[in-house]
């Protein structure tokens, strides 16, 4: 090629470059362009015959960060410092999402969000969610979304609305796959390997992802109660410190699947996922019991053994079908689900003297076999209109069935006896059925969206009597409605106003419903509430997005009979059980703000002011509680030469409120550097998490007659150092459908969490 001809074609991609100024102005212009760089080669053409240009290639860098009408979408390759990172690095970067030691997801400072991975329910705890979210590499993730408000095709549970994260699949021929290993090291070590693996041939897609993830780790937690006669004077003191040893941890996911074309318009698949995740804990407290002068009475040292080994298989079949280029659509899906637990645990209480010297024992065995079985069935229509509008609805049915045991053997010389009094039996079964129809339209710089979704919720529990327990039973029936709009405004290519509102349901677990008594010692406990009532939230946002670097939203919400974990006085013990406690308003204002400087260093910076209130009952005791809370979140990205690049990210917030708890303020720092290696297919990277071990809970309980204050140190601090290796062909991604048992699934809280 001639020297001119190097000249004409700079000349072009400049001219082309400039053209692009960001994805908006690229989507308005597109046509533009495209005539432009044709007129321009023809010059070229007419110019110089002989040598000609190979391609014209006009393309577009998707933003990190893309507002929709009704979600925020993370673009996650749209970041370079996501390369060698994990799920849960990446979900700590995205606006308004935490994530914290246990595991915990929160979204604008809610944690009951709904996590779906394709669509589909991540089946797990939120501990065992977070372990399987750290083996998952973010090259396997093309995009994370963040629905505040989800439109009325999404189950209408998770009151803090939905992270749907979504998976690569390749449409490149051949074989690929990704490999991520890591080791880590607190207190306690830890070590996670997974392998995403993508076959595609012809007209068939055969996916897989294999994770295994080992840790240890503890919980020290300190707890003062001070209880009070009717005048407020403290009578008796509880001084507890309790600490618990995670010995063995151990999480093994499958996920195997397919997908084949039967036609360009006709696709079938089928994916089968399933875990098993073991789990021993050493619980060993020590309790002070003490008069009003804070002189001890009597000692209780408590030894409590916990194993548990929770098993899933489930399956998803489905078929799409297009009916046209246009977007006319239908799918259906199916889908099957089972989970077991056997979980077994032993409590020896010794009480001793003030002087050390014994004074009883007692040893109780516990059983708690849980099976859960879920199957459901779902079908989406959508159909495109004239004039940029779109009509969707859909139904969908689910049946689910539990059943628990809770058998308690008191361990005596010569053998073991049923308590009758504390050994149960339960049984649940729940229907929904529900529909929906959403309608979306566009008018000049209006966009407008409307959807309403009904669900009719069918349940009834039955308590299965003993020698000394009478049966007991209940039946609910029960229809909601639940609408949702969207309303955007785009004033300029740097200015877009939105108003959004929608109505969501949160039904309580399955093991929240199960009326049984875990014991941790003699002074605290669980029990379960057949009684809990679902819980409905209203809210409300309104929000502005000005050039894709600053989104702020201002957000109000309701709900009413919100369940939360509250503390009863039952004597000198305290019942940990989820009630129905009352109202819960929230109130607040966000930002999120994305710099940029010469593609060497970037930074997100997320700011938020939340207000809660809480107003309501919990067991005759009156609650009214509120508080401010401020956070700031930041990101720092930089890029060096030669591979090399480093992460500083942080937060802050400020005390906050969770029902009868008051948590004092909580902070986190952490480090990364990072090196490609290998051709850039692979990445090391070595990270510190919590560097100056600020992220321990701590925070005062009020309830009864009952003033409390607690701390929990845990393994907060790790050194790891991963391996992230890339191999076979480019990955270029698809999207995923859904399946249908996105709500029931979410709600079996595996390892009892």
């Amino acid at each position: 090629m001639k020297p001119s001809t190097y000249i004409l074609v700079f000349v072009l991609s400049s001219f082309l470059k400039s053209q692009v100024i960001n994805a908006q102005s690229v989507n308005q212009n597109s046509s533009k362009i495209i005539n432009d760089s044709t007129q321009v080669k023809k010059s070229l053409m007419s110019a110089d015959s002989v040598h000609k240009l190979k391609e014209v290639v006009v393309s577009t860098k998707k933003p990190m960060i893309e507002q929709k009408i009704d979600r925020t979408v993370i673009n996650v390759d749209a970041s370079p410092s996501n390369a060698g990172s994990n799920v849960i690095e990446v979900l700590e970067k995205s606006p308004g999402v935490s994530v914290d030691k246990d595991g915990n997801i929160s979204l604008k400072g809610k944690q009951s969000v709904l996590v779906m991975i394709d669509g589909r329910p991540s089946y797990l705890s939120p501990s065992d969610l977070y372990n399987y979210l750290k083996s998952l590499p973010s090259t396997a993730i093309d995009q994370i979304e963040l629905m505040t408000n989800p439109p009325a095709k999404y189950d209408a549970s998770g009151n803090a609305g939905v992270i749907n994260i979504k998976t690569k699949k390749s449409k490149t021929m051949g074989f690929n796959g990704t490999y991520n290993g890591s080791v880590g090291q607190g207190v306690y070590n830890r070590n996670s390997n997974s392998l995403n693996l993508n076959y595609r041939k012809n007209k068939l897609n055969v996916f897989s992802n294999m994770s295994y993830s080992n840790w240890e780790g503890f919980n020290d937690l300190k707890i003062v109660r001070n209880y009070k006669d009717d005048n407020n004077n403290v009578k008796a003191i509880f001084d507890q410190t309790a600490f618990s040893k995670n010995s063995e941890k151990n999480n093994a996911n499958l996920k195997v699947g397919f997908d084949y074309s039967i036609s360009n318009k006709t696709n079938i698949g089928a994916v089968i996922t399933g875990f098993i995740n073991p789990e021993k804990n050493n619980n060993n407290n020590t309790s002070f019991l003490k008069n009003a002068n804070n002189v001890t009475d009597s000692i209780v040292k408590s030894v409590n053994d916990v194993s548990n080994k929770w098993k899933n298989i489930s399956t998803n079949i489905y078929i799409q079908h297009k009916f046209d280029s246009l977007g006319k659509e239908l799918s259906v899906d199916l889908d099957a689900s089972k989970f077991y637990s056997n979980s077994n645990s032993l409590l020896i209480n010794q009480m001793l003297n003030a002087d050390n010297s014994f004074r009883s024992k007692q040893e109780l065995l516990g059983q708690f076999p849980i099976d859960i079985q879920i199957l459901s069935a779902k079908t989406d229509y959508s159909h495109p209109l004239k004039n940029k509008a779109k009509l969707e609805l859909g139904a969908k049915s689910s049946y689910v069935q539990t059943t628990n045991g809770a058998n308690f053997f008191n361990i005596i010389p010569g053998g073991q006896t049923i308590d009758y009094n504390k050994t149960n039996s339960f049984d649940y079964k729940e229907n929904i059925n529900a529909g929906y129809i959403n309608f979306s339209k566009e008018i000049n710089k209006w966009g407008f969206q409307l959807g309403l979704r009904a669900e009719n919720t069918n349940a009834n529990g039955y308590q299965k009597g003993n020698a000394l327990k009478a049966d007991s039973s209940f039946t609910r029936s029960y229809t909601n409605v639940f609408p949702t709009t969207y309303i955007t405004y785009k004033a300029s290519d740097k200015n877009q106003y939105s108003i959004n509102f929608g109505r969501r349901i949160d039904r309580p677990s399955y093991q929240d419903l199960n009326p049984f008594i875990f014991y941790l010692d003699n002074y605290t406990y669980n029990k379960g509430n057949p009684f809990l009532q679902p819980q409905i939230t209203n809210n409300f946002e309104l929000g502005y997005t000005y050039n894709q670097f600053i989104t702020t939203t201002l957000n109000y919400s309701v709900t009413n009979k919100i369940f939360q974990e509250s503390m009863i006085q039952d004597g000198y013990a305290t019942i940990v059980q989820t009630t129905n406690i009352g109202t819960k308003t929230n109130y607040g204002i966000a930002s999120n703000i994305q710099l940029e400087a010469k593609k060497i260093f970037s930074t997100n910076i997320y700011l938020a002011y939340t207000h809660d209130n809480y107003k309501g009952d919990v067991a005759g005791d009156k609650l009214d509680i509120s508080a401010d809370m401020y956070l700031i979140s930041l990101n720092n990205q930089f890029k060096f030469d030669k591979g090399w690049s480093a992460e500083l990210s942080g937060w802050y917030r400020t005390k906050g409120v969770e029902g009868q708890l008051l948590i004092n303020p909580l902070s986190q720092v952490n480090l990364a550097v990072q090196k490609q290696v290998l051709k850039t297919k692979g990445t090391i990277k070595l990270g510190v998490r919590d560097l100056f071990l600020t992220n321990f809970p701590s925070g005062i309980i009020r309830f009864s007659k009952t003033e409390a204050d607690f701390s929990n140190r845990r393994d907060s601090r790790i050194v790891s150092l991963s391996f992230t290796y890339r191999f076979g062909k480019s990955f270029k991604a698809i999207t995923k459908k859904s399946s249908g048992a996105d709500d029931e699934k979410g709600r079996v809280k595996v390892s009892g969490n």
